[in-house]
């Protein structure tokens, strides 16, 4: 038995038909399925690395050669012609044919293919046709360096695999499930494969990234070169429309805009966004209208729509290839690699080809004319040779005197070719052209030897034409970018109303008729404050109970809630401004403290946990607002004051287990607010970086400045248009023509140059400041003419500008303006001042000569301490001009009510 034999299972069941007999299954299967499983594999699903075609597109493919003679051919007849090779039926080599056409490489298309933008499927194979394309014409074919093998009956031959010139793999993708690993390889731009192949054959570094014909754009920071175990973000292209309507004109890899309409409605029904309605309005390209419901942040919705729809899909790359009949994981950089090697040796191969052709040419060219020249056909021998065995023993005898000259050995079949010369050949024979002939024939072949030493740069000349060829028919569709991450919780929309009833300790969305806290999504999280000191966070819920704590049932009473909110993940300047009593008698501490991130449903306390413990004071502050709080003593004979003012400002802000700062040691009546504050936390730090054209606070890209409540962004674009915005985060800025982003300012002077349209074009100077402007709408300081040509802007205080001179008056030297004292300060709207009106070749902006003077801050005077232990009069212990006294607080303890 041989070992192919041996590997397959020879097991065979005894006696099918009787039920009484046992049959094995573990011989049956134990060779079957891994059978099954290879051919799957490398027959199937999987492309080959040497023509990165599976099986069924190879055999599509050269059934269109044999039927090409450039014209269209009816699909059903290419897939009836097909079936002669592959034996898995029309259905597969159908669906295979319109996914070639569809990619727009390989195949010319005529009639109705389908769409891939909106799933549309094509007609039926009678209706459309299709021939081969021009590019593949030029890469995919030559039978002088195909190997080839009988096909699947015996009665036809196909390739092993197509001589394939280019990366057609990287180029098309590919995509299949096999048994036990699947392959998804990602198609990459035409000309940046020929770029880069370019590159590798010199020795230079490359990079490919992906490129999809449905567009949109691509983060592919974690794209791990194509290998398993990589991640590529792909998103759509949204734009505003107008300020109630958004449109999606480019959709993600892999997604129909059939698919992206039915994600957008889901996620609007389940409340993850708020919309009106979406239409579609799709023909030659994607158009999604995503209409807006009054008063939603446009800016939101679109974060939102990336977070919770298939307008952003992750994709995960697995470049799985056959490679000598073995499936290998390679990066795409290999594959260009080995595409590019195999390339090079298929060029060389055909030189090989086209050389030996010419030396056989050259070899019969040489006997001809010597055949013809001497007349050894008219040698009496040969005319009275009395069989063809003399006649070519004679002329081989004639020939020998000129062997030195002939390229290789002569041989009967060559003396047998110069015998079947005809008359009319040798009558024609001009010894002249077939001099020039050889002498043509010879600079090829010396060509080709050239060639065959430089095979470097041959198979990159090869890329070159291809580049040239057909490169500018497949532009870039994908842009590339970096994302930004978005928070689903930040940008999902507060559907729901979060209500709490205080009396029966519930808490949720399904509470409608008790009080309501504030609006939140189903995502969400809150946070709770007990009067005890325990706080914890949990999930929004139609309604869950949270009237106990694990103190308040120590101590067998109700746990009361001082304070509930939606919970904000990491946010450190959510402040919570706190006095509480440790214990039943124990001192009151004060403190300050965030909570960025706890255990969901676990208790946390904020005091020091000693039972009896008592919140006396708390707030919220979502800005780090620090409060001054008046705080009322207990009365007591002993005392000499009982009211005494503490401001939060002072404390630190600390971590939440902190103990605080003593506040007093003796009893506490209560703590009340006497005066708001400030935020002690200071401005808001904003970035802005221009990978992603986004505002952050993590320091990533342009630092703009620290952002108060009132702060604005200014935003101006290279078209001399510009507008303020505010500092939030879910702000969307342009993906280009921005010219400068930074902190408003409406005292800072800029100075402008142009050309103005509406002046004969001349150059023209203005000084001005920028106006703040109303929910993103766009202003021009370059006036309404779009044909104004920008020069330059600038912010310097002092500037001074060099005019070149050009054209007619290149022979005047050039003129230095100082601006600040050519023209003042006016509207931005003012047309300025004209600089002059000869011929300008450029306009530089120089070094200033004067700075301006920088202020000197003053500096703040320290607030004043209140010692105390100072005596105070009795008039002044009356809390904030309530007119409450000592007696009135004493009465409010005791419950003694007052008769006057």
């Amino acid at each position: 038995m041989s070992e192919e034999q041996e590997a397959h299972s020879s097991y065979q069941p005894v006696d099918a038909s009787n039920d009484e007999i046992k049959h094995q299954l573990t011989g049956m299967y134990q060779n079957w399925f891994l059978d099954y499983a290879s051919y799957v594999i490398l027959e199937r699903a999987v492309p080959h690395l040497g023509d990165g075609l599976k099986p069924v597109q190879r055999r599509i493919l050269h059934t269109m050669k044999r039927l090409d003679d450039g014209r269209y051919s009816k699909v059903a007849n290419i897939v009836g012609q097909a079936m002669q090779f592959h034996p898995h039926g029309d259905a597969s080599i159908g669906d295979a044919l319109v996914q070639l056409g569809q990619k727009d490489l390989l195949i010319d298309c005529q009639g109705n293919w389908g769409n891939i933008l909106t799933g549309d499927g094509a007609a039926a194979p009678r209706y459309i046709e299709a021939r081969l394309s021009k590019f593949a014409l030029d890469v995919l074919f030559n039978p002088k360096t195909t190997e080839w093998k009988l096909s699947y009956d015996g009665r036809n031959k196909e390739p092993i695999s197509l001589p394939v010139k280019f990366p057609l793999l990287l180029a098309q993708g590919a995509e299949g499930i096999a048994v036990g690993l699947s392959a998804k390889i990602m198609p990459h731009n035409f000309g940046e494969l020929c770029d880069a192949a370019i590159s590798y054959l010199h020795g230079e570094e490359f990079h490919l990234y992906p490129d999809f014909l449905t567009g949109g754009s691509v983060d592919v920071s974690r794209y791990n070169d194509g290998l398993r175990g990589g991640v590529i973000k792909v998103r759509a292209k949204i734009e505003k429309f107008d300020s109630k309507t958004l449109i999606i004109r480019e959709i993600p890899y892999g997604k129909t805009t059939s698919s992206v309409i039915d994600s957008i409605l889901k996620a609007n029904e389940k409340g993850k966004i708020k919309i009106r309605k979406v239409d579609d309005n799709t023909a030659a390209e994607v158009a999604i209208l995503v209409h807006l419901t009054p008063g939603t942040s446009s800016d939101k919705t679109i974060d939102a729509l990336y977070a919770f729809t298939d307008c952003e899909v992750s994709i995960s790359p697995n470049c799985c290839v056959i490679d000598e009949k073995r499936p290998k994981f390679l990066t795409v950089s290999d594959v260009l690699r080995r595409s590019v090697d195999n390339t090079k040796e298929l060029l060389r191969r055909e030189l090989l080809i086209r050389r030996g052709e010419l030396m056989e040419s050259l070899h019969f060219a040489s006997l001809e004319r010597i055949f013809i020249e001497e007349r050894i056909y008219k040698d009496r021998q040969f005319e009275q040779a009395k069989d063809m065995d003399a006649a070519c023993a004679h002329i081989d005898e004639r020939l020998t005197p000129f062997y030195p000259q002939f390229i290789r050995e002569v041989t009967k079949d060559d003396i047998l070719r110069l015998m079947e010369i005809k008359m009319a050949r040798i009558l024609k024979f001009n010894k002249d052209k077939a001099d020039e002939l050889i002498a043509r024939m010879k600079d090829e072949v010396a060509r080709i030897d050239n060639d065959l030493k430089n095979m470097v740069e041959v198979t990159a000349n090869w890329f070159r034409l291809i580049r040239e060829k057909y490169a500018h028919e497949h532009p870039r569709h994908t842009e590339l970018r970096a994302f930004d991450t978005i928070e689903a919780t930040k940008v999902i929309e507060a559907n729901e109303k979060l209500y709490i009833n205080r009396v029966d300790g519930f808490m949720g969305t399904g509470l409608k008729k008790d009080e309501f806290v504030e609006n939140c999504s189903a995502i969400d999280d809150v946070i709770l404050f007990y009067r005890d000191g325990t706080y914890k966070v949990t999930h929004v819920q139609d309604k869950v109970f949270i009237g106990e704590t694990e103190r308040s049932k120590a101590e067998k009473r109700k746990a009361e809630v001082i304070h509930i909110a939606v919970f904000k993940k990491n946010d450190k300047r959510t402040i919570y401004n706190v006095v509480y009593r440790d214990g039943k008698t124990g001192p009151s501490y004060i403190k300050r403290f965030n909570v960025t991130s706890i255990t969901h449903d676990r208790e946390y306390d904020l005091t020091t946990g000693a039972p009896g413990s008592r919140v006396l004071y708390f707030t919220s502050n979502p800005n780090g607002e620090a409060e001054v709080v008046k705080v009322t003593l207990k009365p007591n004979p002993k005392l000499r004051r009982i009211f005494f003012d503490k401001d939060f400002g002072e404390l630190l802000v600390k971590g939440r287990q902190s103990r605080g700062n003593l506040l007093t040691r003796l009893d506490v009546h209560r703590v009340t607010l006497k005066a708001h504050g400030a935020s002690t936390l200071g401005g808001r730090k904003v970035w802005f970086d221009h990978d992603v054209q986004r505002l952050n606070y993590d320091e990533r890209g342009q630092y703009l400045g620290e952002f108060l409540t009132n702060d604005l962004v200014l935003v101006i674009l290279k078209n001399g248009d510009f507008y303020t915005t505010n500092f939030d985060l879910n702000n969307h800025y342009e993906a280009s023509g921005i010219l400068r982003v930074e902190k408003f300012d409406e005292q800072k002077v800029w100075t402008a140059v142009l050309f103005d349209a509406d002046q004969q074009g001349f150059a023209y100077v203005k000084r001005f400041t920028l106006e703040r402007t109303v929910q993103t709408r766009h202003l021009n300081f370059m006036g309404d003419n779009p044909q104004s040509q920008f020069v330059l802007l600038t912010d310097v205080a002092y500037p001074r500008l060099n005019v070149v001179y050009g054209g007619a008056d290149a022979f005047r030297d050039p003129m230095e303006v100082d601006v600040e004292s050519y023209i003042g300060v006016k509207s931005f709207k003012a047309k300025g001042k004209r600089l002059t009106t000869c011929a300008i070749e450029r306009i530089e902006e120089l070094e200033p000569l004067r700075q301006p003077k920088s202020e000197e801050e003053a500096a703040d005077a320290p607030d004043a301490e209140v010692d105390a232990d100072v005596d105070v009069d009795d008039e002044s212990q009356t809390e904030g001009g309530s007119g409450e006294s000592r007696d009135d607080i004493l009465d409010e303890i005791t419950g003694q009510g007052r008769l006057f």
